[in-house]
């Protein structure tokens, strides 16, 4: 099975009610979808891989130097060099990492990396809303219905921030992963993938793993722990994961539009099936994420269970 791609250009046309058909289809059948013709100029996107790619090259030596994975594989395939048998790097992951935020440091090199990603955050951000509303108007919500709950009316900023990572070619891509299997914690992700290079899988609800296919300057899109409990389940956080690869340094620019540290949130729409009672409980998103920095790689649902017990209390 492929995950969906879908024309976005076409949410403003006669196709609007395809296309529309096909975003809700891709949140609730398999929780992440690609965009395609989303309005992004292409020659940004052309600059944001060849910066974010000069950007890891002034960082590559310090990943081999310092990177705790990089001296814990060497130390395992040492032990399997004396015949002790090999075994898997679970805490983990095959990853150079930094992150953008507005009000944080950004890199001063290369040159035109702040100006340009700047100008890409803010491309992205106006998607994301674009996409919220869209979200809206499928679950029979009021117009903004998410943004309010997510900056509690108005009180606070929605949390938008940018991770850039790379995936550097790793020898034994059997002993670790690239980063381990979990689920978003916040709201809406919009990660601008390597065009040339594999390796994101996202799970299916029967079980299966299945590639995101690298797909040129498309926006793939995902919902996390926030929108599933918005939704009353309806549109579902899905596991994914990054392999290791001996072959190719995969870039990933992934863009998190999430509720306020203060946000409350809660189900928006009623549970499917007899009662509509919530499936789900309401909580303060910092609370949340408390849980989920010492559980993002452990199953969602008793990070959900510490929320309904501690609203219990």
């Amino acid at each position: 099975m492929a995950i969906p791609v879908i024309d976005f250009s076409k949410l403003d046309g006669p196709e609007r009610a395809e296309t529309m058909a096909a975003i809700a289809a891709g949140f609730e059948d398999v929780g992440f979808f690609q965009l395609v013709n989303t309005g992004i100029p292409d020659e940004l996107l052309e600059r944001v891989k060849k910066l974010c790619s000069d950007c890891y090259k002034l960082r590559e030596q310090g990943f081999k130097e310092s990177k705790p994975a990089v001296k814990a594989l060497a130390e395992l395939v040492e032990e399997e060099g004396e015949g002790l048998a090999p075994r898997k790097i679970e805490n983990m992951d095959w990853e150079d990492v930094f992150t953008l935020q507005d009000d944080l440091p950004w890199p001063s090199n290369p040159p035109a990396f702040k100006e340009t990603m700047m100008e890409y955050r803010k491309e992205l951000k106006k998607l994301a809303e674009k996409l919220l509303g869209v979200m809206e108007e499928l679950l029979g919500l009021e117009e903004g219905h998410i943004k309010k709950a997510f900056t509690s009316d108005g009180d606070f900023e929605a949390f938008y921030g940018t991770k850039v990572s790379h995936y550097p070619p790793c020898p034994r891509p059997d002993l670790v992963d690239g980063l381990r299997a979990h689920t978003d914690a916040g709201g809406l992700i919009l990660l601008f993938q390597d065009d040339r290079f594999g390796g994101l899988q996202v799970q299916l609800p029967d079980g299966r793993w299945v590639d995101v296919q690298p797909l040129e300057n498309a926006i793939v899109i995902n919902t996390g722990d926030q929108i599933e409990v918005l939704s009353n389940g309806r549109y579902k956080s899905a596991w994914h994961r990054i392999l290791a690869t001996r072959d190719g340094n995969r870039r990933s620019v992934a863009s998190f539009y999430n509720p306020a540290r203060l946000a409350s949130i809660a189900p928006a729409t009623p549970a499917a099936g007899e009662g509509g009672a919530a499936d789900y409980p309401g909580f303060v998103f910092g609370d949340y994420m408390e849980v989920y920095v010492k559980h993002k790689f452990g199953p969602k649902e008793p990070r959900f269970a510490a929320m309904a017990t501690a609203a219990i209390k």
